[in-house]
């Protein structure tokens, strides 16, 4: 039996109660986040983490007003990401789509399809 299967048996499972529990010891500050690992035997980085997951409701309870507004921003600028990187994909499309047209019909009525500006004429 190797290490990695020592390492991997040995790991624990916390219950989501208990983890709620532990950071509400926290933010009340009944307990330091010293107290809390060592009465636990946690390292500080997972309390920490499970901090920002209590902020984000995912422990039961509600999430924090800056925890919801922080996942939409995050959500919003992937959709700004996503709606850039479309827009440029089309111009890439329109502006090959212009060149092929130009190179099979050289003239249209006098002007080319770049000087035109589409719409009605009048």
């Amino acid at each position: 039996m190797g290490r990695k299967d020592l390492v991997m048996r040995n790991r624990r499972c916390f219950s989501p109660e208990l983890k709620r529990s532990m950071i509400e010891e926290l933010l009340s500050q009944t307990s330091t986040a010293a107290q809390i690992c060592r009465r636990h035997n946690i390292s500080s980085g997972l309390l920490y983490h499970w901090r920002k997951q209590y902020a984000r409701g995912k422990f039961g309870n509600e999430p924090t007003k800056e925890a919801a507004l922080a996942d939409r921003v995050q959500q919003l600028e992937l959709l700004v990401g996503q709606l850039t990187l479309d827009k440029e994909l089309l111009k890439k499309a329109l502006k090959h789509t212009l060149e092929k047209a130009e190179t099979r019909e050289p003239s249209f009525s006098g002007t080319s399809l770049k000087e035109s500006k589409g719409g009605a004429s009048s």
